[in-house]
């Protein structure tokens, strides 16, 4: 008689989970207007499952959380995503709401977003956060502000965790990304919850840019001083660089290393799953800002919204302060 075999060990729960809404993707093949192309590829973006699937590239365990129609689409996020490395285990299935879809025009060596979301079943997240089992096990929670323009309920979800501290542990991770199409019809301003939300996280991604459209509050410094206690901001400056304020390093800026864009869709998700892969890795203030660069770059090459990272030995070269970072792939 022969001895029962042992049972297999569960794998470890992800370091990060990224809770949001992600698409299906339609957009030509070329850069030819949208009107006018008879072809559109599919593929699969939204921002919180792209710094997952980033996140899983540089060979950290991650999930996205969200909710998908029983539909083909729907189908197609969960495929691409695992097939991409990202945990969907705790993904809903709507029997009734769509997933959600955007379109990506070429327009003039830019890209329009047509966003076909309202009503989609990621719009009826919340109030309460969902799977807390798994959100509590994490080492990050990353959320963004898109999912707060989504609906009263997303509105409610993204207060329970950050303002409310509804599941404690994790480090919550908020990246402002502001997307003004989508607050035309919302019911309180942009500005004012999207700032309610940020002094409230544990790390703040921020960019520039987007500081100055919500809050009128242009320098690094400045943007520092209005979030207020938040423990980690980062300031992005797009092909400038980006500055770190923390409670260990203080103030670091590491600029943004030479690339030629071919489309910078994705390249702010990229970017903070690098620092979010440099901090689960422990790494200084600087190789994280390092790390979120040479994500974003890997971003900015393709028009993928999720791209092929790099492998890491050609990566962590370029991440110690002694290394030429002028010259990083």
């Amino acid at each position: 008689m022969h001895p029962a075999s042992p049972a297999a060990a569960a794998p470890p729960p992800p370091a990060v989970v990224c809770l949001g809404e992600t698409m299906a993707v339609l957009t030509p093949p070329g850069p030819e207007p949208l009107h006018a192309s008879s072809t559109l590829n599919l593929r699969t973006g939204g921002a919180e499952s792209n710094v997952a699937a980033s996140l899983a590239g540089l060979g950290h365990r991650s999930a996205w959380l969200g909710r998908v129609g029983d539909d083909p689409f729907g189908r197609r996020v969960l495929a691409d995503l695992t097939a991409l490395g990202v945990a969907t285990d705790a993904v809903e299935t709507d029997p009734a709401r769509p997933t959600g879809l955007y379109v990506k025009e070429p327009v003039g060596g830019a890209t329009r977003p047509h966003y076909y979301r309202a009503g989609s079943a990621a719009s009826a997240l919340g109030p309460e956060p969902p799977a807390p089992d798994l959100l509590r096990a994490a080492r990050v929670v990353h959320v963004t502000g898109i999912t707060a323009a989504l609906s009263g309920s997303c509105r409610r979800l993204l207060r329970s965790l950050l303002v409310e501290r509804a599941v404690p542990g994790p480090l919550l991770s908020f990246d402002v990304n502001h997307r003004a199409a989508l607050w035309r019809d919302a019911p309180e301003p942009a500005a004012d919850l999207l700032l309610e939300l940020a002094r409230a996280a544990d790390l703040v991604l921020v960019g520039r840019d987007e500081a100055a459209a919500l809050w009128g509050t242009e320098q690094p410094d400045d943007i520092r001083a209005l979030l207020g206690a938040a423990p980690r901001v980062v300031v992005k400056d797009a092909d400038i660089g980006a500055t770190s304020y923390t409670p260990e390093a203080g103030t670091v800026f590491v600029p943004a290393p030479r690339v030629d864009v071919v489309e910078p869709v994705g390249a702010g998700d990229a970017f903070a799953a690098g620092y979010l892969a440099g901090l689960l890795e422990n790494r200084p203030e600087s190789a994280r800002l390092r790390l979120g660069h040479l994500a974003a770059r890997a971003a900015l090459t393709t028009t993928d919204d999720v791209p092929r990272m790099p492998p890491r030995h050609r990566l962590d070269p370029h991440l110690a302060p002694d290394s030429s970072w002028s010259t990083a792939p």
